[in-house]
């Protein structure tokens, strides 16, 4: 059936700055596909460029088969897109704006009433169909935006970065709902910055400055840190990170609880390390390794390289 989603060293400059730095990847038919790295690393203007929304200064795309240039029109009508800002009308309401935007994908009038029902029931919105938009709980509108994105029920879903303002709790159930909509069959895109989230992806893009760092599973990607991360328990952890921080090879430590987490360049490194610290006077209980997580992957993998 080949690939949902194509790109082979797809760039995005705006004048002397490039967004998009010659990135490559394959998203496969009916896969939950996770981009996952800091807020300006060039998300978004791939995004929008899978999407027909922007052309490419070079490279290439091919999204459900279509040339993201050439067939930019084709992909839009296919393709279900939500933004970070949920594109609805403020001063329609819940239900007109699913009939809305089932007009603009071209649905029959009968087709987009069952439409409108189903995804009502599907996403909880039956006590908000006659709302205005404007009015809408921020959860609501994040249901309603997912809603509208897929009212056409198209074979790819793009989301940019859907849950970036909404808590926590909306968060899991807004995945569950992905996880609903990928059961069916449909490839789902998904932008984030939140590290938890993107374990959720069946595999993963790391990106970094305009370019793709790591692509993977997510577990693959965690083990390539395997007997680099360590925990170390201490009297006064804030004396131990300032000196670590200072210490040549220490590729990262921050303090997690009570504990400073550290990534390490090899296990060898740990007897000289913690006897410089117990040089300068710091009292260790413990330096155990602990399961590495995806936020170590991306900090070695920036820190290490030339990401």
């Amino acid at each position: 059936m080949g690939s949902a989603v194509e790109a082979l060293e797809l760039t995005r400059r705006f004048g002397d700055f490039t967004a998009v730095d010659a990135i490559s990847f394959a998203v496969a038919r009916g896969e939950v596909f996770g981009f996952l790295g800091p807020n300006g690393c060039g998300k978004t203007t791939t995004i929008r460029m899978l999407c027909g929304i922007l052309a490419p200064t070079s490279g290439r795309a091919r999204v459900l088969g279509y040339d993201t240039v050439r067939d930019a029109r084709a992909i839009r009508q296919s393709v279900g897109y939500m933004s970070q800002k949920f594109a609805l009308y403020d001063d329609l309401t819940a239900r007109e704006n699913l009939r809305f935007y089932g007009g603009l994908y071209g649905l029959a009038a009968a087709d987009a009433a069952r439409r409108e029902d189903s995804l009502i029931g599907r996403f909880d919105l039956g006590d908000h169909t006659q709302t205005l938009v404007a009015a809408l709980p921020t959860g609501v509108r994040q249901r309603l935006a997912f809603a509208v994105a897929i009212v056409h029920q198209p074979p790819l879903i793009c989301l940019d970065e859907p849950t970036s303002a909404v808590d926590p709790a909306a968060r899991r159930a807004f995945w569950d709902a992905i996880y609903d909509v990928a059961a069916l069959g449909t490839t789902v895109f998904v932008t984030t910055h939140y590290m938890d989230e993107a374990e959720y992806c069946h595999r993963l893009v790391l990106m970094n400055r305009g370019r793709v760092i790591a692509c993977d599973t997510p577990g693959q990607i965690r083990a390539s840190l395997a007997g680099r991360t360590w925990e170390l328990i201490c009297a006064v952890p804030i004396r131990a990170l300032d000196l670590l921080l200072m210490m040549e090879g220490v590729i990262a430590a921050t303090i997690v609880g009570t504990a400073v987490r550290l990534i390490l360049p090899e296990p060898a490194m740990v007897p000289s390390l913690r006897a410089r610290l117990v040089e300068q006077g710091v009292s260790i209980a413990s330096i155990e390794p602990t399961a590495p997580m995806l936020e170590d992957a991306f900090v070695a993998l920036t820190t290490d390289g030339t990401a």
